[in-house]
C-alpha cells in the first residue's frame, strides 16, 4: 500500500488588520492634536498669561542687559570723546594760541575764557574776533608777514590792541547790564540805511560785502556785530555823561532866546577847527560829504537857512546845527559841537574794583 503522501499545509501572510482601518479625516488630526492643548478660559488666562511671561523672561532679560550695556559705554565713549576734544582746544588756546578758523568756530559755540575784568569773564571769541579781523588786514592789505622778527612785534602789538578792545567791550557790557542800557537790532538797521542812503558804504550792496570780505574778512553780519557794539558804547557814554546833556541844553536855550549862533560857537564849542570863524564848517557840504557824520548832512538837509536844529546826538558829540545858505545841492553851515566823556571815565571805577586778570600773554 502506497504510503499516503502528507500535504504540506500552505502558510498564508497574516492579513495587516491595521491597514483595514479607516483612515482619519482631516478635522479628526486637528481635534487629535489639539487634545492635549489645556483649553484658555476666563479663569485660566492670568495663570497662562504668566506661564508664557516667565519662558519669555530668560530671553529678555539678558537682552535688556546687553541692551543697558551697550549704551553705558556709547555715553562713556561719547564723554570721553568730547573730554579729548575740549582738551586739546584747550592745549591749543592757552599754550600755543592758536587762531585758526577752526578753533575760532570752537570759541562760538564753547565759551572758554581768555581773562577777567570788571568782575566779569572776557570771552576768548571776542577776543579772537577782534585779532583775526587785525591779522587779515595786515597781512592782506599791508603784506605783513608774522614769521619773520618785525612780524612777531608786530603781532604782539596786535594781540595787545585786540585783547584791549575786549576787554574794553566786557566793560561795556557789564555798564550796559548795570544801567539797563541797550541797543536793538532795528537801531543797528537804521544807521546801515543812513549810510547806504548817502552812497558811504560802496557803490552797492555787493561792493559793501566785497570791501568788508577783503580787508576785515568780515561777513555782513561780523559788520553789524561791531556796529552794535559801538553804538551800545555810544549809548551808555550818552546815559552817564549827564553834564554834556546839560551844557548842550544851556546852549540850545540861550540860542532859542536870540543869542548870536557865532559868538555862542566861538564861546563854548569844542570843535576847535570851527569855533575861531563861528562854528562854520570851512568848505560846502554835501549829502554825500565823507568828512561830516551822516547824521549831521541829513539834518543839515532838512534845515532851512538861518534855522536852528535841535540837539543833534552823532554817538560821539552833541551838536546844535544852523543853515547858513544853499546853492544846489551843497550849503554852507555851522555847528556847535560838545564832546561826550571818554568811555574810560566810567569803566575805571570798575577796573579799579576788580583788576583785569588774563589766562595767556599778549607779549609773544
Amino acid at each position: 500500500m502506497k504510503k499516503k503522501q502528507k500535504r504540506k499545509k500552505l502558510k498564508l501572510p497574516r492579513p495587516n488588520i491595521s491597514s483595514f482601518r479607516r483612515k482619519k479625516s482631516v478635522e479628526e488630526k486637528v481635534s487629535d492634536a489639539i487634545s492635549d492643548v489645556p483649553r484658555i478660559t476666563n479663569e485660566t488666562v492670568t495663570e497662562h498669561r504668566e506661564d508664557v511671561l516667565s519662558s519669555a523672561r530668560k530671553y529678555i532679560y539678558p537682552l535688556q542687559h546687553s541692551k543697558h550695556r551697550i549704551v553705558r559705554n556709547s555715553i562713556a565713549i561719547f564723554f570721553l570723546v568730547i573730554v579729548l576734544f575740549l582738551g586739546i582746544c584747550s592745549l591749543d588756546l592757552y599754550v600755543f594760541q592758536g587762531n585758526s578758523g577752526f578753533i575760532y568756530d570752537v570759541t562760538t559755540v564753547v565759551p572758554f575764557p581768555v581773562g577777567k575784568t570788571g568782575g566779569g569773564w572776557i570771552s576768548y571769541e571776542s577776543y579772537l574776533f577782534e585779532l583775526r579781523r587785525d591779522m587779515h588786514y595786515y597781512v592782506t592789505q599791508q603784506q605783513a608777514n608774522f614769521s619773520t622778527k618785525a612780524g612777531k612785534d608786530q603781532l604782539a602789538s596786535i594781540k595787545k590792541q585786540a585783547m584791549n578792545e575786549a576787554i574794553n567791550n566786557e566793560l561795556v557790557n557789564k555798564l550796559a547790564s548795570q544801567y539797563n542800557v541797550s541797543v536793538s537790532d532795528s537801531q543797528v538797521n537804521n544807521e546801515l540805511n543812513v549810510v547806504e542812503s548817502e552812497n558811504r558804504l560802496g557803490s552797492s550792496q555787493q561792493v559793501f560785502k566785497e570791501v568788508l570780505s577783503q580787508y576785515w574778512g568780515w561777513d555782513i553780519s561780523d559788520f553789524k556785530r561791531e556796529l552794535k557794539q559801538q553804538m551800545l558804547q555810544q549809548a551808555v557814554v550818552s546815559k552817564l555823561d549827564t553834564a554834556t546833556h546839560q551844557d548842550a541844553q544851556n546852549a540850545l536855550e540861550q540860542l532859542q532866546k536870540g543869542a548870536n549862533f557865532g559868538a555862542l560857537a566861538g564861546e563854548i564849542s569844542d570843535d576847535a577847527s570851527t569855533k575861531t570863524n563861528g562854528g562854520q564848517y570851512p568848505n560846502a557840504i554835501t549829502l554825500d560829504d565823507q568828512q561830516i557824520s551822516p547824521i549831521i548832512t541829513q539834518e543839515l538837509f532838512a534845515l532851512q537857512p538861518n534855522q536852528i536844529s535841535p540837539i543833534i546826538n552823532t554817538g560821539y558829540t552833541l551838536e546844535i546845527l544852523t543853515v547858513l545858505n544853499k546853492s544846489g545841492d551843497s550849503l554852507h553851515a555851522a555847528h556847535i559841537q560838545f564832546n561826550f566823556k571818554d568811555i574810560s571815565v566810567y569803566t575805571a571805577p570798575l577796573l579799579a574794583e576788580h583788576p583785569t586778570k588774563l589766562y595767556i600773554s599778549v607779549n609773544n
